[in-house]
């Protein structure tokens, strides 16, 4: 393999690639980028094994052929090059040669045959939406997804495909994050699937904010999720997730609506001062006035007392402060509204402007 391509190119395509490869492999081989050039484009692949990210380049491709290089030191390399800076890389059968101007790096490969592909996805369904479509259910529920839990379907989103709506939902038996967006699919029938955490987390790094389309495709327990240039292929988790919709409380008798940054910020201060293990808030709702309440095991305390629109009768609960700043700060609205029924019940926040995204968060006694 020989080729030219200019820095930033090279850089940006590696970048795409380079956070699904662990720093501690089973395999040397993991460690490593397969590089592969066909006709102007270079392919640069990484993969855990569970996942797979593809990226391409243009390059000016002098010499075809399939390598493997070692991926954080090629990044690292590439990274602390000159702005603007070309590059040619040569490679034999163990070595590949980079240089840059008066830089020269060696590098050692392994054989490109050892480097284990998960390939295209076979005939299955897809669905084309809008990178911003696909980015904000994904930002605005991801951060319920559980982390390393025994339940192993919670490590992850449940991605729900109808004929009208996509539909994200993620928990970690604490709290609750859904959110969706009116869609034609071609679905026929709903479709659920459960994406790995960090398949969602990648694939966040890589989406943009902007209409440009990316076609996700299922089938035979893989997810495809096609962005032009940089393309993930994931395993799904096989599990059944739980039936959600029973978890969403129905509408609570009382209502508070306030403004998201006041409460928000509010929950911030007193978070200050909260039991470092437990992080509770108490939250004690009465004519109009919200007062937010926290202590520690030091004695300390904070009081916030806010003006907020209720009128549902005295209540007194308590919640994890993170949870309520998660939820609120997945919102994009001036006001929110949480229901409620009692302090052994869950809250329900959504937008006062959109209720196509709902939280739940399971109260706690303090």
């Amino acid at each position: 393999m020989k080729l030219q391509v200019g820095r930033n190119e090279l850089l940006s395509a590696l970048q795409a690639v380079i956070g699904v490869v662990e720093r501690r492999q089973t395999l040397p081989v993991l460690s490593n980028f397969l590089l592969e050039t066909k006709d102007d484009e270079l392919i640069v692949t990484g993969t855990d094994l569970e996942i797979e990210l593809e990226s391409r380049a243009r390059v000016q491709n002098i010499a075809p052929g399939r390598i493997t290089v070692p991926a954080r030191k090629l990044f690292d390399i590439c990274r602390g090059l000159p702005e603007g800076a070309e590059i040619q890389l040569e490679s034999t059968a163990d070595k590949a040669t980079l240089k840059s101007g008066r830089s020269r790096y060696s590098l050692a490969c392994l054989k490109a045959d050892e480097y284990p592909a998960m390939g295209q996805v076979a005939d299955g369904r897809s669905l084309t939406l809008k990178h911003g479509q696909l980015k904000a259910i994904f930002e605005r529920t991801q951060f319920a997804m559980a982390q390393q839990d025994v339940r192993y379907y919670l490590n992850g989103m449940l991605l729900e495909i109808t004929a009208n709506r996509v539909r994200t939902v993620a928990t970690d038996g604490h709290r609750l994050a859904m959110s969706e967006v009116t869609l034609e699919t071609g679905f026929k029938e709903a479709t659920q699937i459960i994406v790995p955490r960090k398949a969602i987390i990648e694939l966040l790094r890589v989406l943009e904010a902007g209409d440009e389309e990316v076609t996700l495709k299922i089938a035979a327990g893989q997810l495809q999720a096609d962005l032009d240039v940089v393309r993930l292929t994931t395993k799904l988790i096989d599990g059944r997730f739980p039936d959600y919709e029973r978890v969403i409380p129905e509408s609570g008798d009382k209502r508070l609506q306030a403004n998201r940054e006041l409460v928000k910020r509010a929950l911030g201060r007193t978070a200050i001062l909260s039991n470092e293990k437990f992080r509770g808030v108490r939250l004690q709702l009465e004519n109009s006035k919200l007062v937010l309440q926290t202590h520690n095991p030091e004695h300390e305390e904070a009081e916030e007392d806010l003006e907020v629109n209720y009128d549902g009768g005295a209540l007194e609960i308590g919640f994890n402060v993170n949870y309520l700043l998660d939820a609120l700060g997945a919102l994009t609205s001036e006001e929110f509204v949480m229901e409620l029924k009692n302090a052994d019940s869950s809250g329900l926040v959504y937008a006062l402007d959109d209720p196509s995204s709902k939280y739940v968060v399971m109260p706690m006694r303090l």
